[in-house]
């Protein structure tokens, strides 16, 4: 058996989340920058802009899928394998991967240990999959784990509209079954907005819906009745998102987009 020291607290580093087989450390300060770089290091620290990093605990009953290459180290007595089956298999799931900032090919890594993924400026979201209905759509590039009993694939858009308008991809990755997700998000869990849907319809401005029921239909729309209109009032088109189902949306992106406050 193997001792470490991974998951103990320090005046650097806290355990801020624990759901199931998985732990998110967080960083608090960087203590090993030189000293060209400690006045950054701590404005950035102080402005939640911190390395996290997401341990996976597996045991002989439930394995883990990882985003490729994101691995940093296997304790414990733990193998790894993909779902590649052959040279042709593999050339496929490659021409996917071309359209999408998703790898297709995931590790899956079993056995009893722990696993431990590289570190990340991202915001690491957990969730059960039971809590969306045993299905959900995320954005390209935000899975980052989840227990083998979820299957994750890739899906196209379904109508036109959405295709050439919506700015969200041509593809996006589907998680579905039971179990825990680790998701990266460009923001932490309490600034993301959730709208519950009850046969009902929710329009945004731009691509800030990060995850949502694969239920919801997805549509793209002018503001106004005519797109004179929509131009005049400098709005554009909205992504529609119809139907019953969940949808979580990041107010800002790096505040790309906000007005500078008047003087």
């Amino acid at each position: 058996m193997v001792k470490t020291n991974l998951l103990s607290e320090t005046d650097s580093k806290k355990v801020i989340e624990r759901r199931g087989r998985f732990s998110v450390i967080e960083y608090l300060r960087d203590i090993s920058v030189s000293p060209s770089r400690a006045q950054e290091a701590y404005f950035a620290s102080e402005m939640n802009v911190r390395k996290r990093q997401l341990v996976c605990d597996i045991d002989e009953k439930t394995g883990v899928i990882i985003q490729a290459g994101e691995m940093q180290m296997m304790i414990g007595d733990i193998e790894a394998a993909t779902d590649v089956k052959g040279v042709g298999d593999f050339f496929k799931k490659t021409v996917k991967s071309l359209v999408t900032s998703e790898t297709i090919v995931k590790p899956r890594y079993t056995g009893v240990g722990t696993l431990v993924l590289e570190p990340t400026f991202y915001h690491i979201l957990l969730a059960d999959l039971d809590e969306w209905e045993g299905d959900v759509v995320i954005e390209d590039g935000m899975f980052l784990a989840c227990e083998d009993t979820v299957d994750v694939s890739v899906v196209s858009r379904k109508n036109v509209s959405s295709l050439i308008l919506g700015n969200e991809g041509i593809w996006n990755s589907v998680l579905k079954g039971s179990g825990l997700v680790a998701l990266e998000s460009p923001v932490p869990a309490d600034e993301l907005i959730v709208a519950e849907l009850n046969d009902d319809v929710i329009k945004i401005d731009g691509d800030m819906a990060i995850a949502w029921s694969s239920t919801l239909k997805f549509t793209v729309e002018k503001t106004t009745a005519t797109l004179v209109g929509s131009l005049a009032a400098k709005e554009g088109f909205v992504n529609v998102y119809s139907g019953t189902g969940r949808v979580l949306i990041a107010p800002v992106r790096e505040n790309i987009g906000i007005n500078a406050p008047r003087e």
